[in-house]
């Protein structure tokens, strides 16, 4: 039978649910996500064509994935029907095709939806991050580096620790994207210093909810930053992760994706994955299918409206496309 393919509306109702059970004999390599709301979880990528998804690892998903036939295609079931037919890609670094490193896995922050600060993982020495680049470039399946970070003490030092790290990444001779708490200058240091593309994440753009759960930081100060990155980078360049899930309505989520379109800035609409350390702390809804699609392609409109295009992204998340409805990629 041949594939069949991830439709967007497929793909909307897959990233609602976004969790899938699975043969922990079929996963090519499970390695745990140790960046912002996924911190801590287990995944799988599937892909079908050219369209991807992940899926955390949950065996009371209600959706599963089981091998079929005699080769290497997978199906993803939901109660019983066969939903799409794909393969599952290797991720030896958090996302296929790329060594995407999380540098720092504290954070000092306390934003309510993340379990990072509970988690208070591990700081990658210089030698660590080189292994795992290598690693990914051994596989010759190397297409970009992407670098993100908590924060250990301060912000002033991750951007400090990423500038260290990148004459020793230069060498691969792929893009390379970061993404960081951002401080004024920082854009034109990571520019001069050979990063392709930058993202700084707004996670909200509704200003009472961002001092509900972000309260440490300030979003005016990362909105500077990203025009300010838009003004170094060009279009096209930047990004921002911008979370769907935290109680905000569609009008403040419009809104936010006019605004930072209109700074040249490509929104990434991130469904909040609700964590078990972080229950209670503020309010998470995993967003409905419906939801999704309705607002990616509100998205879409208004990135053409601003010549905007995710499909040129080299980096990151956009270049993944597998946690997100991407316009222009998915739909």
């Amino acid at each position: 039978m041949k594939n069949k393919p991830i439709t967007p509306k497929l793909k909307a109702f897959l990233i609602s649910i976004g969790a899938v059970s699975i043969e922990l004999s079929l996963i090519p390599r499970a390695r745990g996500s140790t960046a912002g709301p996924g911190a801590g979880t287990n995944s799988i990528f599937f892909k079908s064509g050219d369209k991807r998804v992940r899926l955390s690892i949950h065996k009371n998903s209600p959706l599963s994935i089981l091998k079929v036939g005699d080769d290497e295609n997978v199906a993803i079931f939901y109660e019983g029907k066969e939903l799409a037919r794909g393969k599952l890609e290797f991720a030896p670094s958090h996302c296929p095709e790329q060594a995407f490193i999380t540098l720092c896995e504290k954070c000092i922050f306390d934003c309510k939806y993340c379990p990072v600060p509970k988690l208070q993982g591990h700081v990658k020495s210089e030698d660590e991050v080189l292994s795992i680049v290598n690693e990914v470039f051994n596989t010759r399946n190397l297409k970009a580096i992407s670098l993100t970070s908590g924060v250990e003490t301060s912000v002033e030092g991750e951007v400090d620790r990423v500038l260290k790290l990148l004459p020793a990444l230069k060498k691969y001779n792929v893009p390379i994207g970061v993404s960081v708490y951002p401080i004024k200058g920082c854009s034109k240091k990571f520019y001069e210093a050979g990063v392709s593309e930058v993202k700084y994440n707004v996670e909200t753009m509704n200003s009472e909810i961002f001092k509900k759960v972000c309260g440490d930081l300030t979003l005016y100060d990362i909105l500077d930053n990203l025009k300010e990155a838009v003004e170094v980078f060009g279009k096209n360049k930047v990004f921002s992760n911008f979370i769907i899930g935290l109680g905000e309505n569609d009008t403040s989520v419009m809104e936010g994706i006019e605004s930072l379109a209109k700074m040249g800035v490509i929104p990434i609409l991130r469904p909040i994955n609700p964590h078990p350390l972080r229950v209670g702390d503020c309010f998470t809804e995993r967003p409905s299918a419906e939801r999704l699609l309705r607002l990616a392609k509100i998205e879409a409109k208004v990135l053409n409206k601003y010549g905007l295009n995710p499909k040129l992204a080299m980096t990151m998340c956009l270049r993944c496309t597998g946690c997100d409805l991407v316009p222009f990629v998915d739909l």
